[in-house]
């Protein structure tokens, strides 16, 4: 009897592998190569804000009539957590300034605070990965600030989930850049 409870677990791990989760895809970060300065010491990066399609553990695509069309490929990282650490970790590298997704892990407050909300975050069929929306920019008895943004990547689409995800790390990078250079000066 007690044989038969280890063989039983293994026959139901061997059973579930064989059902086949689906398969998940990271994001690998770009390559950075240069700085951009800002004037701000440190900064905090609120959790960013998706269209609920874009925070869908489901990889999708936008046909041309505007319909969504998912995969049973899955982003390997919830979107929502996994975009605003890759905005962070983008910044830190590019800025060299102290930068880190909310909650603020210091003792000392951040000098600024950035809220990113996305309108748009989707790969569309015809090869072109958009971000749309807005970034707001709090320092606290300082200028405030904030913009819009309407960014594009090209990306292959009959490369599948992993093109999806190098245009999508391509996108943050260049967003990252982008507010780096107009919302954070």
């Amino acid at each position: 009897m007690i044989f038969m409870k280890p063989l039983a677990a293994a026959a139901a791990l061997a059973f579930l592998a064989a059902c086949g989760a689906p398969d998940s895809i990271v994001v690998q970060a770009p390559a950075i190569t240069e700085t951009v300065r800002i004037g701000f010491r440190s900064v905090e990066v609120k959790d960013v804000s998706l269209p609920s399609y874009a925070a869908a553990d489901e990889i999708a695509q936008q046909a041309p009539d505007g319909s969504l069309i998912t995969s049973k490929v899955l982003w390997a990282d919830a979107p929502d957590r996994a975009i605003g650490l890759e905005l962070s970790r983008n910044l830190a590298r590019l800025t060299r300034a102290r930068i880190a997704s909310e909650p603020w892990p210091f003792e000392e407050d951040a000098a600024a605070a950035l809220d990113v909300r996305f309108s748009d975050l989707i790969a569309g069929t015809d090869g072109t990965f958009r971000a749309t929306g807005q970034y707001f920019v709090a320092v606290y008895e300082g200028r405030e600030r904030s913009g819009l943004f309407d960014l594009s990547v090209a990306y292959d689409p009959n490369g599948g989930p992993a093109a999806i995800a190098r245009a999508r790390g391509q996108i943050i990078l260049d967003l990252a850049k982008y507010i780096a250079s107009k919302g954070l000066r």
